[in-house]
C-alpha cells in the first residue's frame, strides 16, 4: 500500500547517502499544526518532494510539503480512505468509500484523471498496486471482500468477488511490492482470529499461497524492502512481529512499551512504529535495521495518545527523514524527524540554587540516552554571567561513570550565574544542551535620596540629590519624578554618573506631590538597588475682596471697609487641578477673640477663580475676617499638600 520502488542506482546512492547521513550533525527537527480530523493514510512522494494524507472525515485528500505545510487540496472525495502511489510517482490513486470508486490523479498537476466505479454499495476502502492490477478491499465487516481493476486492459475492468475462498471478517488490509511480483498480502483485522494470508496473483486470478492465524486485530503492516517480509502491528499489545511470506513464519520481534498503532519500513530495513503511549513514556519507536540487539530508539513528540485507526507514520523516500503524525480530532501535529536513526541524548544539570561570590561551587548532572554514552565522552561548557553576558567558554568536561559528571568552578561576578553544558552528539547520538542557574550573592550598596518629607512653596526650585557609595564598575544612577495625580506619570528625569562625591543631582519644579525613585541597577559585584524619597508642593492661592470703599487699619491690621449694607465679595485665586475645591473659611470678632462663624467648600473654576458672597452685616462696628484654603483630600483630590492661605479683614461701617 506504502511500498516504494527503486532502481538499482538509487538503492546505491541511497546506502551511501544514509553513510554520510550518520556522519554529520542532524538538523533540527520540526513540528507544525495541521488541520485535519484524523488521517487513515499516508503516503509520500519523493519526486514532488510531498506527502499526501486521506482526510475521511472531510472528504479530502490534503497534500504537504515535507515540513507539513499544506500546499493543495482535494476534495469532493466521500470517504476517502487508502492512498497508493505509482512506482513512478506519476500518478496517486485514492480508495472513495463513500462514492464507490477508485479515483486516480496525475501528480504533477493534482488534477483527477481517471475513475474506477466498483459497483453500488462496494464502499473500497483498502488499495494497493502490483502486476498491473489495483487491488482493492471492499464490503463491511463479513460482507467484505477482494477486488481488482485492470489497468493492463485497453478499457480498464473491474472484477469483484477475488478472495478464492476466504470469508473476510472486515475489509482485507492489502500489502504488496514490486521487487516480490506476483504476490499479494490481505490481513483480516477486523477479529481475534482473522489471518494473515498471502495470495499469489500471477495468473491474475488471486490464489491461497499460504494462510495463518496469527491473532488477528493487526493494526497496521508494512512490508520489509524486498517485499518478502511483513512487520505487523501487533498481534500482541506489546510487540511488532515480523513474519516471512512465504511460509508465514515469525522472524522477528521488535518490543515496544505500549499498544503499537503504525508501522513503517524504510528502504535500508529500518523499522519505524508508534505506539498508543496512554502513559507518556515515549511514542515513536525506530528499530536498527542491522543490529537486533541494539535497543531502539525512542522520542516521545506528544504528551496524549497517539493516533489510532489509521496509517499515520512514514519515511521520505531516501530514508532519511521520518514523518509522524500526533494529536486528534482537528488538532494534528505534522513532525518531520531529520535524524531518525539516532537515539535521542537527555542532559540534565543540577546547580546550587545559591552561593557565594569568589567562593567554589560544584555543579553536578547527567547524560542520558537510550543507547548509553561512554565514560569519557566530551562535554562543552559555558558560564554566562553580568562580567560575560555573551557566555565565557569553561573548556571541556568528560563524562564519568553511569552518564553523570561533575565540576568545580569560582564564580568572578555575583547575580544569576547559568552554566550551559552542551553535548555535541556522534554518528548515533543527538546533540543535547541544558543549563542550570545560581543566584550568587552581591554586596548591598549604599544609595539614598535627600528632601525626604519636605514641603515647599509652590513652583520652588528643588536640588535632589541621590549619593551612591561603592561599588565594583557601574557608577550610573537614575532618578525617576512621579507627580501625584493620573493625568503625570512617571518618567526619568535624569540619568548619568555619580561626581566624585558619589552625587548625581536633578532639579525640580515643585508643583505638586512628587515621589522621587533612584534606581542603582547592579553591577558583578554590588546588587542592584532603588529607594525613594517624597517631597511636598503647597498650591499657589490668594485672596481679593471687592466693593469696599476704603481700606484702613485697625490696631495695625488693614482692613478692608464696606458699609453696614453693602455684601462683601470674597475672590479666590487659586492653583486649579481638575475637580478642585477651595475652602472659604469666616471668623467673627467678639469680646477681644475670633470666632469661627462659617466655612464652606466652593468649586474652582477651569480658570482657577472663585467669587464667593459673603453678604453683609446690616450694622455697623462688626469686625470679620476670611480666608481661603486647599485641604488635601477635601478639596477633591490630594496632589498638593494642604496650604492655607492669608486671611483678609473686613470691617462694616455705617
Amino acid at each position: 500500500m506504502r511500498r516504494r520502488t527503486l532502481t538499482a542506482a538509487t538503492t546505491l546512492a541511497l546506502v551511501f547517502s544514509s553513510v554520510a547521513l550518520c556522519a554529520t550533525p542532524a538538523s533540527a527537527n520540526s513540528s507544525r499544526p495541521l488541520a485535519i480530523q484524523d488521517a487513515r493514510d499516508t503516503v509520500v512522494d519523493g519526486p514532488h518532494h510531498r506527502v499526501y494524507l486521506s482526510d475521511t472525515y472531510n472528504d479530502r485528500i490534503v497534500v504537504t510539503d515535507y515540513t507539513g505545510k499544506v500546499t493543495a487540496t482535494l476534495t469532493g472525495l466521500a470517504q476517502v480512505r487508502d492512498l497508493e502511489l505509482s512506482p513512478d510517482a506519476t500518478t496517486l490513486y485514492a480508495a472513495v468509500e463513500g462514492a464507490d470508486e477508485i479515483v486516480a490523479f496525475d501528480t504533477a498537476t493534482l488534477r483527477r484523471t481517471a475513475a474506477y466505479p466498483t459497483g453500488e454499495k462496494t464502499a473500497p476502502s483498502r488499495l494497493v498496486l502490483a502486476d498491473g492490477r489495483l487491488w482493492f478491499g471492499y464490503g463491511d465487516q463479513w460482507d467484505s471482500d477482494l477486488g481488482a481493476v485492470d489497468l493492463t486492459a485497453e478499457t480498464p475492468t473491474v472484477t469483484l468477488g477475488l478472495a478464492a475462498g476466504h470469508d473476510f471478517a472486515s475489509t482485507p488490509r492489502l500489502y504488496a511490492d514490486p521487487d516480490n511480483p506476483g504476490t499479494l498480502l490481505a490481513l483480516d483485522a477486523g477479529i481475534s482470529s482473522g489471518p494473515i494470508i498471502v495470495y499469489d496473483i500471477s495468473t491474475g486470478t488471486p490464489a491461497v499461497r499460504v494462510s495463518a492465524d496469527k491473532g488477528g486485530f493487526y493494526k497496521d503492516a508494512d512490508l520489509t524492502p524486498d517485499g518478502r517480509n511483513v512487520v505487523v502491528a501487533g498481534p500482541g499489545s506489546r510487540a511488532l512481529t515480523e513474519y516471512r511470506l512465504s511460509d508465514l513464519a515469525q522472524v522477528r520481534t521488535y518490543p515496544v512499551a505500549s499498544q503499537p498503532e503504525t508501522v513503517a519500513v524504510a528502504e535500508d530495513g529500518t523499522v519505524a512504529a508508534t505506539v498508543l503511549d496512554t502513559d507518556d513514556l515515549g511514542d515513536t519507536y525506530v528499530f536498527s535495521a542491522t543490529d537486533p540487539t541494539r535497543p531502539p530508539s525512542i522520542r516521545n513528540l506528544s504528551h496524549n495518545w497517539m493516533p489510532w485507526g489509521g496509517h499515520s507514520t512514514d519515511w521520505s523516500h531516501d530514508g532519511g527523514t521520518l514523518f509522524v503524525l500526533t494529536g486528534s480530532a482537528g488538532a494534528m501535529q505534522f513532525n518531520t524527524l531529520d535524524a531518525p536513526r539516532k537515539y535521542v541524548a537527555t542532559l540534565k544539570v543540577d546547580a546550587p540554587a545559591t552561593a557565594t561570590r569568589g567562593k567554589s561551587l560544584t555543579v553536578k548532572g547527567s547524560l542520558a540516552s537510550g543507547l548509553a554514552l561512554p565514560a569519557g565522552t566530551p562535554l562543552t561548557v559555558t558560564r554566562t554571567d553580568l562580567e560575560s553576558p555573551k557566555g565565557k567558554s569553561l573548556g571541556t568536561r568528560t563524562l564519568g561513570a553511569a552518564g553523570a559528571f561533575s565540576f568545580k568552578d569560582t564564580p568572578p561576578a555575583g547575580g544569576s550565574v547559568k552554566y550551559t553544558v552542551t553535548y555535541a552528539g556522534d554518528a548515533t547520538h543527538t546533540a543535547a544542551t541544558a543549563s542550570d542557574t545560581v543566584a550568587v550573592s552581591r554586596v548591598t550598596p549604599a544609595l539614598t535620596l535627600n528632601n525626604n518629607g519636605k514641603v515647599y512653596a509652590y513652583g520652588t526650585d528643588v536640588a535632589f540629590a541621590a549619593h551612591l557609595g561603592t561599588t565594583y564598575k557601574n557608577r550610573s544612577v537614575e532618578i525617576w519624578a512621579d507627580p501625584f495625580g493620573a493625568d503625570k506619570p512617571k518618567k526619568l528625569v535624569k540619568t548619568g554618573k555619580v561626581n566624585k562625591s558619589g552625587n548625581l543631582w536633578v532639579t525640580l519644579d515643585m508643583s505638586r506631590d512628587t515621589t522621587l525613585t533612584a534606581v542603582f541597577k547592579g553591577d558583578a559585584r554590588y546588587a542592584p538597588r532603588t529607594v525613594k524619597a517624597t517631597a511636598y508642593a503647597k498650591v499657589k492661592v490668594s485672596t481679593a475682596l471687592t466693593k469696599h470703599y476704603k481700606t484702613g487699619k485697625i490696631g495695625g491690621t488693614t482692613y478692608s471697609y464696606f458699609h453696614k449694607n453693602t455684601d462683601a465679595i470674597a475672590t479666590t485665586t487659586m492653583t486649579y487641578y481638575k475637580g478642585r475645591k477651595q475652602r472659604l473659611q469666616l471668623q467673627v470678632y467678639s469680646g477681644g477673640k475670633w470666632y469661627d462663624s462659617a466655612s464652606e467648600y466652593f468649586a474652582l473654576g477651569s480658570n482657577g477663580k472663585s467669587a464667593v458672597n459673603l453678604g453683609h452685616a446690616g450694622k455697623s462696628g462688626i469686625r470679620a475676617r476670611v480666608r481661603s484654603s486647599y485641604v488635601n483630600g477635601s478639596s477633591g483630590d490630594s496632589v498638593n499638600s494642604t496650604t492655607y492661605g492669608a486671611w483678609k479683614y473686613i470691617y462694616f461701617s455705617n
